[in-house]
């Protein structure tokens, strides 16, 4: 007896549900989370994204490096699909875990053997507000304080957004703002 056409098709999804699901949990939907997460402003949202997108370029990381041997493993694409829904899931909140209990602690302990090479030299920054007050005073003693003034002035100009670039009069970051899908509301 033959299957039908549409046993066909559900066999073949799942014999691939890795190819299907896999760019949908790991890339769609964290993706979507992560625009959602810079429209408000919670900071546990915006911890929750980061910290996958952390956990997944280490995992990218590992693949590159061990492709040779990862090929030789006929569960790793089931296994890293599973891990990947355990991280994305806000619910098990598996990436905070992962990183609090594994990464975290290996880049503290190691912090001052890790030198990144485009950090910059701390003597060329400010480091204490000391140092900014200070240098905003020389400037005032070498320019005036109209100078100084202008400069302020423009700065506010540049860092400020311009309510031209939002419609309904919702800032960028507002946590009132309801999008018409948004079912927690």
């Amino acid at each position: 007896m033959r299957a039908s056409s549409a046993q066909s098709f559900f066999k073949l999804l799942i014999e691939n549900l890795d190819i299907v699901a896999g760019p949908v949990v790991t890339l769609v939907y964290p993706l979507y989370a992560s625009i959602r997460a810079i429209e408000t402003r919670s900071v546990g949202d915006d911890q929750q994204w980061l910290t996958y997108w952390v956990l997944y370029s280490m995992i990218t990381l590992f693949e590159l490096t061990f492709a040779s041997l990862i090929e030789w493993l006929p569960f790793w694409a089931y296994a890293k699909l599973i891990f990947t829904c355990w991280l994305v899931i806000p619910y098990f909140k598996g990436a905070a875990s992962v990183y609090n209990n594994v990464v975290r602690p290996y880049i503290i302990t190691r912090q001052k053997k890790i030198s990144i090479w485009y950090v910059p030299n701390m003597k060329d920054t400010f480091t204490k507000p000391d140092d900014i007050v200070a240098a905003a005073e020389g400037y005032i003693r070498q320019n005036g304080p109209e100078a100084f003034e202008k400069i302020i002035q423009r700065s506010k100009k540049e860092t400020m957004p311009s309510m031209d670039n939002f419609t309904n009069n919702h800032s960028l970051y507002e946590d009132n703002y309801k999008y018409e899908d948004d079912y927690r509301y």
